[in-house]
């Protein structure tokens, strides 16, 4: 070491061998209280697929959201309408994705719109989509419970309130919120095959029942425009909520510049196909002229009715048990998403630094978790205290709130890769930069204008009555929120403010000495003065416990750098760099 306590960059011209990054150095080290990176190369296209199509929750889609749409908008065009909508997501993400390529950070939205839009825009950006997955993750517990509620009477003669199923579920996925990612995976993976068989299984069913007559109705694209169209596209929105998070596991994905492009557009065409399918089979056999009638009437048991014929009662109970397999697997998926953005902020100081804490081995953002499974116990216990309707009040309201809330997200962020590539064209031709990114920005902005005008019949309540006017105003109030705490952040704490959506990516962008705005650094040179702020604070650490984890961290650092090229060791020098003046910090905040 320099006389200074900083450690001397070591030659980075020698031939490159394999070796662990620091990052994963200090994780798997159980002796290092720093442990602020989730679980890498965990995840490939299938694990990422699962995880993004279980948030869809496709039983849960078709059974649900396709007689509502029915009965709400009164129109048949349903599958007509999924396909429009993939397409329309399937526009947005080829920039999504090709972001992905430069950007990898488990706060997704949080991310890209700081970095196209501006730190405190995307700061309100990340409030929004706290708010919205909450709102999903809650609402799946009241749609849980009042379901079960029944069919365990007429299964078990087990008479328990709606609530007390909703424990139930909120422990189960408490407890897998805290176990490695992997563990979640396999999870969903087992829920979701079923409920996509299943579902494939109804529908041919429905095919081969006698009433079942082809019809062109539900793909007539004549059905897209008029009185009623809006909420029928905002409705099939709703089935995608998810396809979008596949950026949320970049970090615990193996090869994510791969995994992610490919697990998104897998996702979405799956979903598609897999929702046009199965609501034409479901109208077919209903017949068109009828279909809406029954939907009204039957509700969700309107799809198991139909196969009920050919496949008998016994399919008619596995489909209800599905359903309710299907709702734990949307719960177990976006309680993992809400748990990384939360730990994203937390990594990056934009919330407590508490939630950026992940868990020894399995890299679980544990703190993340326990918050969401807090927020989760406290509706729960709120709902049930009050005597509010789980079904109407916290499912179909909460379950339509966060679908408005994602599809504003999606909008805002498709001018955020506009943005973002605008600054830093390098590395993607112009279909991927503007073309593509400026198609989708308009197509969704006009569903989101289709999605406020519509926001009483969605909800299903009278236009100006309180749950039309709270629901879409309180995504208005949350990101005007968060941008003030963005331009708090900027003016009383520069250092997180200059490091807000940087994340795991931070080797592609960085401020510079004396810069707020993340600009580009590709010469490795341009860390030496960043390098040389971290001995700084090591040497304000001298004689305190904190200086021996600062010190073995960057004794880990320098033989890193003697063995490693310059693009290899770029990541393990930005964490580094992190882990020291978080130690400071955190070491400056105890004398406080």
């Amino acid at each position: 070491m320099s006389d200074s306590g900083t450690p001397e960059l070591g030659s980075a011209g020698e031939k490159p061998v394999q070796s662990p990054t620091l990052v994963a150095t200090i994780a798997a080290d159980p002796q290092n209280p720093l442990r602020n990176t989730l679980a890498q190369n965990r995840l490939g296209v299938a694990a990422v697929v699962f995880f993004v199509m279980s948030a869809a929750a496709p039983l849960t889609v078709v059974a649900g959201v396709v007689p509502t749409g029915l009965a709400v908008t009164g129109l048949t065009g349903i599958s007509v309408a999924f396909v429009a909508v993939a397409l329309v997501l399937a526009i947005f993400s080829v920039g999504y994705v090709a972001m992905a390529r430069h950007i990898s950070n488990a706060g997704a939205f949080y991310a890209y719109v700081s970095r196209g839009l501006g730190h405190p825009v995307g700061v309100g950006a990340s409030w929004v989509a706290l708010l919205a997955y909450n709102m999903f993750q809650v609402a799946s517990y009241g749609g849980f419970g009042a379901i079960a509620q029944p069919l365990f009477v007429d299964w078990f003669g087990l008479d328990a309130p709606w609530w007390a199923f909703g424990l139930v579920a909120w422990a189960l996925v408490a407890i897998l919120g805290v176990r490695d990612v992997a563990v979640n995976g396999r999870v969903l993976a087992t829920l979701l095959v079923a409920e996509i068989a299943l579902t494939v299984v109804f529908s041919i069913a429905e095919i081969l029942s006698s009433g079942f007559h082809a019809s062109s109705e539900p793909v007539d694209v004549s059905q897209l425009t008029g009185a009623g169209a809006g909420a029928l596209l905002v409705m099939a929105i709703t089935g995608f909520v998810g396809f979008e998070q596949s950026v949320v596991f970049s970090e615990e994905s193996r090869g994510p510049k791969r995994t992610v492009p490919r697990a998104t557009y897998i996702a979405i065409a799956l979903i598609a196909v897999l929702y046009a399918f199965a609501s034409w089979a479901m109208i077919s056999a209903a017949g068109a002229d009828q279909a809406v009638a029954r939907a009204r009437e039957e509700g969700p048991e309107f799809f198991f009715n139909l196969a009920s014929g050919p496949l008998g009662s016994i399919a008619l109970h596995l489909g209800h048990i599905l359903f309710l397999t299907s709702l734990i697997g949307a719960m177990i998926s976006f309680h993992n998403i809400i748990s990384r953005y939360m730990f994203s902020l937390g990594r990056e100081g934009v919330l407590p630094r508490l939630f950026g804490r992940t868990v020894p081995g399995t890299g679980a953002p544990k703190n993340g978790s326990l918050a969401q499974s807090a927020v989760g116990l406290i509706v729960i216990v709120v709902y049930a205290v009050a005597g509010w309707d789980p079904l109407v009040q916290l499912f179909f309201w909460g379950g339509t709130g966060g679908g408005l809330g994602v599809l504003l997200l999606i909008t805002l962020t498709a001018f955020a890769v506009i943005g973002y590539f605008q600054a830093h064209p390098r590395g993607e031709d112009l279909m991927h930069r503007v073309v593509a990114p400026a198609v989708a920005a308009i197509l969704l902005v006009t569903m989101s204008y289709l999605a406020l005008d519509n926001i009483a019949t969605l909800l299903g309540v009278e236009l100006g009555s309180n749950p039309a006017i709270i629901v879409p105003a309180s995504f208005g109030v949350v990101l005007v929120l968060g941008i003030i705490w963005g331009l708090f952040l900027k003016g009383s704490r520069p250092q997180v403010y200059s490091g807000i959506g940087l994340g795991a990516s931070r080797t592609d962008e960085r401020p510079a000495r004396g810069e707020r705005e993340p600009g580009v650094m590709p010469d490795l040179d341009l860390w030496r003065v960043e390098f040389e702020d971290s001995g700084q604070a090591q040497g304000a650490l001298a004689g305190r416990p904190e200086s021996i984890v600062v010190a073995q961290q960057l004794e880990q650092l320098r033989s890193l750098i003697a063995r490693e090229g310059q693009a290899e060791v770029r990541q393990a020098l930005v964490d580094t760099i992190g882990a020291v003046r978080e130690v400071a910090a955190l070491a400056s905040e105890r004398d406080r």
